[in-house]
Parts: structure tokens; C-alpha cells; sequence
């Protein structure tokens, strides 16, 4: 089977250099036959992020770019990369951040458990149990309260709802329209899920361990929560 990673960056430059090879070890021991390949969407970050990504591309050639003009949001960062891969045979298509929030060693956890299902998150709230690293009081509060509004409004059953680390079979992705896809930051995840789920594709979360970013700046911004505010009561009337 062939993995195709997407993963949207803005300013990751040192990020990317260290996560590359670490992902890319797993072509190396055969992890179940699958072999990663990575797309990284750059928004033209000013810090250099896209060449490194090129340099990097020269030594792996499972390494690709796809060059934005500008920042467009997270979501929209994902989608391009998925019409993207869906015009090649990937047979799996995984979402994850560049900053090491998202450790690669789950990658094979991943693999083992999306053979039962169609959409596999990895959960920081699984069966209840908070696994956050680095974050303070209030943030681990927030990012709680959220998941449980999340899940109130959409009726979506899982347990991290904003979650980013996932794993979607091609079949998931080629039944959803993306053109339709109107969230453009972090509630991207929340209407992906529903979407799914509304679709009667099967939904299930393995736990992992988020780490505060190793290099840079967190990109959540007050907008992006009142975005995502107002986007689950979007989500909702189009029950």
C-alpha cells in the first residue's frame, strides 16, 4: 500500500528537516508494506521552509512540494493536498502537523488499527484521559470545553473532535466533495469528521500523545476560534 502524508507548513523550516527523515525511516523497516510518501503544503513561509523541502526532495523522491502563494488556512492547506494525491494510487491519505506535535511513531499504530475502520484519529482524550504534554492550565481546559462543544452540536461520537493526527481510506476522500468544504482553519477537522460520519463511514480513535511544538509558534489565533464557533452551528443547520 502506498501512504501519502499531507502535512501544511508556515514557517517550519527547523521542524521540517528533523520529522522528514524520521518518517521516512519506516520506508526503510518495511512497516506492514507500506510505503510513505510526503506532501508538504507551503504557504510560501518566509523563513526558507520550501527549500529545505526542495533540498530534501533531491535525496527522497517521496518527498513532493506544493507551492501556495500566500496563507490560506489550514483546511484549505489539506484539501489541496488531497486532490493532489487522489490524482495518484495512494490508498491512504494521513493528516499531520510538521512541529512533532504529531509523533511519528504512532505511524504504525495507524496502520495496524485503520484496517477496521474508514477514518482513524488520534486521540489526546481517548476513553477520557487527557495526554497532553507542555500545555498549560488553561489550555488543556480550552482545547476540553471545545471537544465537548464539538461533539454537543455535530453529534459526532468522538472523543477529540478537533484532532489533526488522522488517517482516511482513498474512499472517504473520493466520496466527499471537497469543493464543498467550508472551514478554513482548525473546525476543518470537526466538519471532516462529520462529514464522515453523516457519510456512514466508521470512525475510530487509537490514543496518542501531544507534544508542544518543538520549533516555532503555535498558529491558534483568537479568530481561528471564533471561527470555529460559528462553523459547528453551520455544520449543524445543514443536517
Amino acid at each position: 500500500m502506498k501512504s501519502l502524508i499531507v502535512m501544511p507548513t508556515y514557517n517550519e523550516r527547523e521542524n521540517i528537516r528533523e520529522i522528514v527523515p524520521e518518517i521516512l525511516k519506516f520506508n526503510v523497516t518495511s512497516c506492514d508494506d507500506v510505503i510513505f510518501h510526503i506532501l508538504i503544503v507551503d504557504d510560501n513561509s518566509p523563513d526558507g521552509t520550501a527549500k529545505v523541502v526542495e533540498e530534501l526532495s533531491v535525496k527522497h523522491p517521496e518527498v513532493n512540494i506544493l507551492h501556495r502563494k500566500e496563507k490560506s488556512g489550514l483546511g484549505s492547506a489539506y484539501i489541496e493536498g488531497f486532490k493532489w494525491g487522489l490524482k495518484k494510487d495512494y490508498d491512504l491519505f494521513f493528516e499531520m502537523d510538521a512541529d512533532f506535535s504529531h509523533n511519528p511513531k504512532y505511524l504504525p499504530d495507524f496502520l495496524e488499527k485503520i484496517k477496521e475502520y474508514d477514518l482513524l484519529i488520534g486521540s489526546r482524550y481517548y476513553q477520557g484521559r487527557i495526554s497532553v504534554v507542555n500545555w498549560d492550565f488553561k489550555r488543556v481546559v480550552l482545547s476540553n470545553l471545545a471537544n465537548k462543544y464539538a461533539r454537543m452540536v455535530t453529534g459526532v461520537p468522538v472523543n477529540d473532535a478537533t484532532a489533526g493526527f488522522k488517517c482516511f481510506k482513498r474512499k472517504v476522500l473520493e466520496s466527499i466533495d471537497l469543493d464543498k468544504i467550508y472551514s478554513q482553519a482548525y473546525s476543518f477537522q470537526v466538519e471532516m469528521n462529520w462529514r464522515c460520519y453523516k457519510a456512514g463511514f466508521k470512525i475510530g480513535e487509537i490514543p496518542i500523545i501531544f507534544y508542544e511544538r518543538r520549533h516555532g509558534e503555535s498558529k491558534l489565533s483568537a479568530s481561528i476560534i471564533r471561527e470555529g464557533l460559528w462553523i459547528l452551528w453551520k455544520i449543524r443547520l445543514k443536517r
